[in-house]
């Protein structure tokens, strides 16, 4: 089980930007690099859903709703993965989480503990 800590949620005015950020601070460095990262988010009365990925490999991609707008990045020097979100709009409004998969052990599957995310003028 890994501990992720997510940060950088709060009240944002449509068009306005915010980073997510996702750390797993007892992890041995050397290991954050077995894992894929990424970005989920779920709002009111909805599933969650699939936001954007960084592969170990350095590969990423993203759903439509979110491309062009939104950039996942990591640093692996950090144990920490990013989510800059820009032009935001009323319906980005969810809780986000962040996701760590170890590509050698998907049972390895691991959550953060969800941050806010509110759009609104």
């Amino acid at each position: 089980q890994v501990h992720l800590v997510e940060s950088g949620g709060g009240l944002v005015q449509p068009g306005g930007s915010l980073r997510l950020s996702c750390a797993a601070p007892r992890m041995i460095l050397s290991t954050f690099r077995m894992y894929n990262t990424a970005w989920y988010r779920q709002a009111p009365g909805k599933e969650r859903e699939y936001i954007a990925r960084a592969t170990n490999s350095g590969s990423t991609n993203y759903a439509d709703s979110v491309k062009g707008r939104f950039t996942i990045t990591r640093d692996n020097s950090k144990k920490t993965v990013y989510l800059r979100m820009n032009s935001l709009k009323p319906e980005d409004t969810a809780v986000y989480y962040c996701n760590f998969e170890n590509t050698f052990v998907p049972s390895d599957n691991n959550w953060g503990q969800g941050t806010q995310v509110i759009v609104s003028s």
